[in-house]
């Protein structure tokens, strides 16, 4: 079957277009092993994503012993203490998610995706080398430009690559991937930041390293296609024809037979996007609800992701001992996204947002509580899985509730909210740890996400195997 000769066999009449029946072909693929390894590849741009945030984290027992920065500062946006670095991290995000995330939508999800993950890694090596706060923080901001435009385009791509009745399991799949860096990133910190080997500080080689498996990540995703939805979006017909027949060939020789006939194609619009388009009366609801998710599930996510070993230390808790708590509690909340894709296409995503938002406030609430250190490794455990949850839920959900005309640009102009906050995210909680102690930053975390909740309960559309198309329209 071609992308010329399809006709709707609804009603017999109605002959659609090259690139409504080439959609229609790639929705109904079986989830063979070539999909799997597309979708692997793919996520391993969210993993440097979700490492930059652990390095946060587990840098920080090490820049605090050279006196690179510190815990709290005097001042609320004090720039040498810890805040200052994790909001030039965010700062760089939403950089590249607002200004640049077009390019994904202008120049290919492939293209954009190995360039920005490039970036990351030859500015990270560079801050591998700094020594002050100062010098820190612009190269983390530089650096985490390429990550915002590349955690856009990863949404984009694997959204538009990945059949409609497994995109939820292939979200969780890419939130699965990207939970391992913690476990990566707290071990190679426990194992390296307490020393110096060949007399260079153990948080310069965690940064070497990271930086080194970004580059060579690049490398091994060349391979990719690009998106056959956006090359069709792109009238670049032939292309996707190439791009798309050579897929189904590789699956129908996996699925051992022939490929189950397409579903009825979804009408596409073929015009060129606008930013604009997503204030339009079709798209504004959604788009202001996206705003207010982004915005406070930051807090939710990131004021524990970013600040374990501080909260740990400031119960006490050795600095050496905080970095292997760390990483028993990142080892064991890493299985949350892999436990989701048991149920991630059933569930209906905007009630996957809001759940994992209650278990969040709920096991936050419970963590602030704890004191020794076996309860405080397995409350953080489920609170670090129900992060993971989250991150699902979000990257999910908010790739699929634009057209792909538009889809980059639109999920990085809301998703740019998540980086906003994330900016003052650091000087918030800092402030609530000096003035509240560790309970204080887990009220403030249950007041964010019950907006969160009440925004996405309202607001939020249904999406669960839907055709991007059909959401879209």
């Amino acid at each position: 079957m071609t992308a010329t000769t399809y006709t709707d066999a609804l009603n017999g009449t109605a002959t659609a277009s090259p690139a409504e029946v080439l959609t229609a072909r790639l929705d109904r693929l079986p989830m063979t092993r070539t999909v799997w390894i597309m979708a692997l590849l793919v996520s391993l741009g969210g993993f440097f994503d979700a490492l930059a945030l652990e390095l946060a984290a587990t840098l920080a027992p090490g820049l605090f012993k050279a006196k690179i920065l510190t815990a709290t500062t005097v001042s609320f946006f004090g720039l040498t203490g810890l805040a200052s670095f994790i909001g030039a991290l965010f700062a760089g995000m939403f950089v590249g998610a607002l200004v640049f995330s077009h390019i994904a939508d202008r120049f290919g999800r492939r293209t954009i995706f190995g360039f920005a993950l490039l970036w990351y890694g030859i500015g990270s090596f560079i801050m591998a080398f700094q020594s002050t706060a100062d010098g820190m923080n612009l190269w983390r901001f530089i650096s985490t430009i390429g990550l915002g435009i590349e955690l856009v385009t990863v949404d984009a791509y694997l959204s538009e690559l990945i059949p409609k009745a497994a995109r939820g399991k292939a979200f969780a799949f890419l939130l699965g991937i990207s939970s391992v860096s913690g476990p990566f990133a707290y071990f190679l910190a426990w194992q390296l930041v307490p020393h110096a080997p060949l007399g260079v500080d153990g948080w310069r080689w965690v940064v070497i390293i990271s930086a080194a498996s970004a580059i060579l990540v690049w490398w091994v995703r060349l391979g990719l296609p690009e998106s056959p939805r956006w090359l069709a979006q792109q009238g670049r017909i032939a292309e996707a024809e190439r791009v798309m027949a050579a897929i189904e060939t590789k699956i129908a020789a996996e699925f051992g037979g022939p490929l189950p006939p397409p579903g009825r194609p979804q009408v596409q619009d073929q015009r060129k996007g606008t930013l604009a388009e997503i204030f339009s009366p079709r798209y504004r609801t959604r788009t202001i609800m996206l705003m207010l998710f982004n915005f406070f599930q930051t807090v939710g996510f990131y004021g524990f992701f970013a600040w374990v070993p501080t909260l740990l230390i400031a119960k006490g808790i050795h600095i050496t001992q905080s970095l292997e708590y760390g990483f028993v509690i990142k080892l064991a909340g890493m299985l949350g996204p892999f436990l989701v894709m048991l149920f991630a296409d059933r569930l209906e995503r905007k009630w996957s947002v809001c759940l994992s938002c209650l278990a969040i406030a709920v096991f936050g609430l419970t963590f602030a509580q704890q004191s020794g250190p076996g309860r405080l490794m397995a409350v953080g455990a489920v609170l670090a899985a129900s992060t993971g949850w989250l991150a699902y839920s979000l990257h999910n959900y908010q790739a699929e509730l634009y057209p792909t005309r538009i889809r980059a640009r639109a999920v990085g102009f809301v998703y740019s909210w998540s980086r906003l906050s994330g900016i003052l995210v650091g000087f918030m909680v800092a402030f609530f740890l000096r003035h509240f102690g560790v309970p204080g930053v887990f009220v403030f975390v249950a007041f964010c996400m019950a907006v969160v909740i009440v925004s996405v309960a309202l607001l939020g559309p249904r999406t669960n195997n839907l055709e991007l198309e059909a959401i879209a329209r």
